[in-house]
């Protein structure tokens, strides 16, 4: 049965409509209403009051930026027929679906695979059910399909994935620093031997959307706080493993752990765990870990939830020498705006040749990477 054609309101972009069939199909299905419950940028209200958006939030953003982007990449003249271009807003709907509790933060914790994996995973899980009607979508999530721009709005330096979570994500923090001109980026960008590419006249659009990205990673998701809850939820955890007494909370939990990924029917009752694991269930664990009876569990607990939180100094890497030999805790964070070896971003000259943007030299301060030491007090 197709669902019917449907209109959202989002903040950020007004109506957002998806046409009946499998993109609504998929838009109901359990696996992808999961992500209303699974916050964008995990523990990062603590600092950011306002930023409690969801994945799900952020999935409908990026299917209208793809929705847009091949629109005007069509008015071009590129050629994408109707099966690509709903294959292409399919892939970049579900390219977050394996994201677990908190996002990023337990990623390593519940189990040792990237939430691209498990997103993949996913994703073979509703083309059986939807009797094949994903394969070309996943062929273009893995980057198998020969029109590689295809990909690349869905996974590369400047895809609508990050547009959408930078747009998004300064809205709801309210650092206006992070905004950035999508529309200008967008209307701008064209193909050239099925690569993505940008014109040169959007060359300081790009400059402005590599400093917010910059700023927003400063600002936001690297932010001491956020951090610090990240860790004491993580050392929660794995007290939890290490104690002997378990109660059925965190023995589900344990127990989607413990899951082995390395056979089809593995990773099938993998998935059936994982998708009833979300936000809610971390916050009652940490509810019924602040009243248990080993007092180092229960005063962590209970710390995080009152937000009494670790003491944290932020430090130039100079000196990370002086804590070498030092009892208190050190972990060391690297970044850089823009990063070559991850594909670059190509400019589109008006003499319709194509140079990557580390070629310009006034770009080469957003090359540089930024370390920061966090110290725990």
């Amino acid at each position: 049965m197709l669902s019917s054609h449907k209109i959202f309101n989002d903040p950020i972009y007004g109506f957002i409509s998806v046409p009946s069939g499998i993109l609504m199909n998929v838009i109901e299905h359990p696996y992808f209403q999961r992500l209303r419950r699974i916050k964008q940028l995990g523990f990062t209200h603590y600092v950011y009051p306002g930023a409690v958006h969801t994945r799900f939030n952020h999935a409908l953003g990026a299917f209208h930026l793809m929705s847009e982007a091949l629109y005007h990449l069509q008015q071009k003249g590129n050629q994408i027929t109707a099966e690509e271009k709903e294959a292409a807003q399919l892939a970049i709907l579900l390219h977050d679906i394996g994201h677990g509790p908190f996002s990023h933060v337990l990623e390593h914790s519940l189990i040792n695979a990237q939430h691209e994996s498990i997103t993949l995973w996913m994703m073979n899980e509703l083309n059986k059910e939807f009797n094949g009607s994903l394969n070309l979508c996943i062929e273009l999530f893995q980057g198998l399909h020969p029109k590689k721009f295809l990909h690349q709005l869905i996974s590369s330096q400047l895809d609508v994935d990050r547009l959408d979570y930078l747009k998004r994500d300064s809205f709801y923090t309210g650092v206006v620093e992070g905004n950035i001109g999508i529309d200008r980026l967008i209307m701008m960008m064209d193909v050239v031997d099925n690569e993505l590419v940008l014109e040169e006249k959007a060359i300081y659009t790009v400059e402005k959307f590599l400093s917010s990205r910059r700023i927003m990673y400063l600002q936001v998701y690297l932010h001491k706080t956020a951090l610090i809850v990240e860790k004491m939820l993580k050392k929660l955890i794995g007290l939890l493993v290490k104690y002997s007494k378990k109660d059925a909370i965190f023995e589900s939990i344990e127990d989607l752990m413990n899951s082995k990924v390395d056979s089809d029917e593995n990773r099938k009752e993998f998935i059936r765990k994982f998708v009833q694991l979300d936000d809610n269930d971390i916050w009652y664990l940490l509810k019924k870990c602040s009243q248990h009876d080993n007092p180092e569990i229960s005063e962590l607990a209970s710390a995080i939830l009152n937000r009494k939180l670790y003491k944290v100094k932020i430090s130039e890497p100079s000196t990370i020498q002086s804590f070498e030999n030092s009892e208190k805790e050190t972990f060391i964070v690297d970044f850089k705006a823009y990063d070559p070896k991850e594909g670059e971003i190509l400019i589109l000259n008006k003499n319709s040749s194509v140079r990557p943007l580390s070629s310009f030299n006034d770009f080469q301060y957003l090359l540089q990477k930024t370390t920061r030491v966090y110290t725990i007090q």
